[in-house]
């Protein structure tokens, strides 16, 4: 029987050399045709489309940041799954036609047992070919559990080390960041070179989300901690700022603007290329003609003026064309609501709430905020 060895042979070797792609190497994987990017896209879509019937935005996300930890749990199964096939079938087409192994539901049972070093003793190999078989499974299966047991702290100190950036800007850019308070927070003379530096720690962190992204592409479906906050819309609020420093001709951290800016830009575009989410144009303007108004009257009564030449304008639009048709991309692809670039109402900081209610003494955003603000 050469034809269900041929196809055991193949599955195993798939999935070895998927599981090798997938954890050990780190670097991008460009073929599509692969036995991870086809459990993903058979799993994401239905996902995404069933959170779209929740109405209550909290459970929603709550509801889809279940799906990062249990795909990584049922892609480790479904690799198992198949090399339990491949093995069953391997044992199917070199056992004897005897009463111990009369089927392949017999071979696929003695394949399982073997996996997972169950020693039951029921079922057993009985050729040479058999047995080499049964040992050749039984240290794949060790070797196995050894790959996931290695895989999960790799997948949630990335996931760590990206959040802890995403934490730090509710006091700085608010919750969720946007573009205006960053710049009303860091408008003074004073914070400018706190802005810069922010800049600076934001340029490495793109970097770092980069690597990490790329060699292990499903830590972007891990949501972040709370409901207003995740990794693409920060990513999405520090490239807004960053082109509008660019665009600005008076704005003193300019330099360290386009190295931010760069570093951004190639994150979100080479994962969306890692999802194959192709670029694409917004249905409504992200920055509305009113909310430029309100961003410019914003930041100008914090001490930072913009430049509005003809020249800064034409700049600023040629920036955004750069990276927004990715980030939108991306955020169809990742079900992930941008943030605007100035909020329409006042927001509480995350930092000021907790379960049992705002912290006391903090009655008005509007009053504690320059407390903060000020030092």
């Amino acid at each position: 029987m050469i034809l269900p060895a041929v196809f055991g042979l193949l599955l195993i070797l798939s999935v070895l050399w998927e599981a090798f792609e997938t954890v050990v190497l780190p670097r991008r994987v460009t073929r599509r045709l692969r036995l991870t990017v086809l459990f993903y896209r058979g799993t994401w879509p239905p996902w995404r489309a069933l959170a779209r019937s929740f109405r209550n935005a909290k459970r929603r996300e709550s509801f889809l940041g279940y799906y990062g930890p249990l795909s990584l749990l049922f892609l480790f199964i479904f690799w198992a799954a198949l090399l339990i096939l491949g093995f069953g079938l391997l044992i199917y087409s070199v056992s004897l036609p005897d009463a111990t192994h009369p089927n392949f539901d017999t071979c696929f049972y003695l394949s399982g047992t073997t996996f997972f070093t169950l020693g039951l003793g029921d079922v057993t190999p009985h050729t040479s070919f058999e047995r080499i078989l049964a040992v050749i499974e039984s240290g794949l299966g060790f070797g196995f559990l050894a790959l996931v047991l290695s895989y999960l702290p790799v997948i949630y100190q990335a996931f760590s080390r990206r959040e802890v950036n995403i934490v730090l800007l509710d006091a700085r850019a608010g919750s969720p960041p946007t573009v205006g308070e960053l710049l009303r927070r860091h408008a003074r003379p004073q914070q400018l070179e706190e802005l810069q530096k922010l800049l600076t720690e934001w340029e490495r962190w793109a970097a770092e989300i980069l690597e990490s992204h790329v060699s292990y592409p499903v830590v972007s479906y891990f949501r972040s901690q709370h409901n207003n906050e995740s990794w693409l819309g920060a990513l999405a609020m520090i490239l807004d700022a960053s082109a509008l420093l660019i665009a600005s001709s008076d704005a003193g951290c300019a330099r360290q603007a386009k190295l931010t800016f760069a570093m951004c830009r190639h994150t979100v575009v080479d994962l969306a290329q890692i999802f194959y989410a192709a670029p694409r144009n917004s249905d409504s303007v992200r920055l509305p003609a009113a909310d430029f108004e309100r961003l410019r009257k914003l930041t100008t009564k914090s001490g930072l003026r913009f430049a509005e030449t003809p020249e800064s304008v034409a700049k600023f639009e040629e920036l955004r064309q750069m990276y927004e048709p990715y980030l939108l991309a991306l955020a169809a692809h990742l079900y992930v609501e941008l943030p605007p670039w100035v909020l329409a109402n006042e927001v509480t900081d995350n930092w000021r709430t907790s379960a049992w209610g705002r912290i006391s003494g903090l009655n008005a955003a509007s009053e504690a905020q320059p407390a903060i603000d000020d030092h």
